[in-house]
């Protein structure tokens, strides 16, 4: 069970490791300490969740409903280009730019809904974590202990971004280095989003 485990691990790692809006958003909230136990947690739970619906067969039932999944696609676009903005404008306007991590912390329940946005509007989640993860979990003669190990990559992944982020809040004590990160981050989810619209209008063609 435990080769089983690790390739799990190992999946989950895989599909979660790469930058996108979702990683973004904890490692920016990490930096600026902002709510990230709050954050870790929403994206760590959420994981296991979808890992679970996953290996329990709703890959297979999201995959035959493709308006579904479409649906979620425009959705979760306009959300990944809405952060984009923000993160420009974040950029854009230094008085945005704390770069003495000082003053007042941004309210936990917008930060707690945005964590959510990104999650959950994610159409990546659903292709990767759902559909993805759980084709490959259920190919297995122990399935749930693959989602099991790939459930532990979750939740030690965000945990060591939100968390290890710290390390580098000496370089983000400058304002440059912050508007260099908010245009990343931007450029990121209008990548994303872009990416998945032409995807959406390929599938309908």
């Amino acid at each position: 069970m435990l080769p089983t485990a690790l390739s799990g691990l190992g999946f989950g790692l895989s599909l979660i490791v790469a930058i996108g809006a979702q990683n973004a958003f904890v490692m920016r909230q990490g930096l600026r300490r902002e709510h990230v136990g709050v954050v870790v947690v929403i994206c760590a739970l959420s994981d296991i969740v979808l890992i679970a619906l996953g290996t329990g067969g709703v890959g297979a039932v999201i995959s035959a409903h493709r308006p579904v999944l479409a649906g979620v696609t425009v959705v979760g676009s306009a959300v990944l280009l809405w952060y984009a903005a923000t993160a420009v404008r974040r950029a854009v306007r230094p008085v945005a730019l704390v770069a003495d991590f000082g003053g007042e912390a941004g309210r936990m329940v917008p930060v707690a809904l945005t964590a959510l946005a990104l999650t959950w509007l994610n159409p990546h989640v659903y292709l990767d974590t759902v559909v993805l993860l759980g084709s490959v979990a259920s190919a297995q003669a122990s399935p749930w202990t693959f989602a099991a190990g790939a459930m532990v990559a979750s939740v030690a992944w965000f945990a060591g971004l939100g968390y290890g982020a710290q390390v580098l809040r000496p370089l983000f004590a400058r304002p440059a280095a912050w508007r260099v990160f908010d245009l990343g981050v931007a450029a990121v989810m209008t990548t994303v989003a872009v990416g998945l619209l032409l995807g959406l209008r390929g599938d309908a063609g």
